[in-house]
């Protein structure tokens, strides 16, 4: 039961993450960049601005998802006593290696 729980909890938030770092991300383009909605695909759109989207679209998506799975496990941890086992086998992977 514990692991589809996890499952549910970490995929889920990670989802909301993404779905709030895009809005987040398209207010400061908007804001910030040149007032428009862009699409960074579209050769027609200057190819600085559309690195400089992507960028920060990555960065944010990289940002919100790893503070919502670092949330998800703390209230996992929280509520069991213990990190999810997906966790657990990464720890055990990395004491072997250090």
């Amino acid at each position: 039961m514990g692991n589809m729980v996890w499952k549910i909890l970490g995929t889920g938030s990670a989802i909301v993450a993404g779905i709030v770092a895009n809005k987040v991300v398209a207010i400061v383009w908007s804001r910030f960049g040149s007032g428009q909605d862009i699409d960074p695909n579209n050769p027609e759109n200057p190819i600085g601005e559309a690195i400089a989207f992507a960028a920060l679209a990555g960065l944010a998506m990289g940002l919100a998802r790893t503070m919502a799975t670092r949330q998800a496990a703390s209230f996992y941890k929280k509520s069991s006593g213990h990190l999810p086992d997906a966790m657990l086998g990464l720890k055990d992977e990395i004491d072997k290696v250090s």
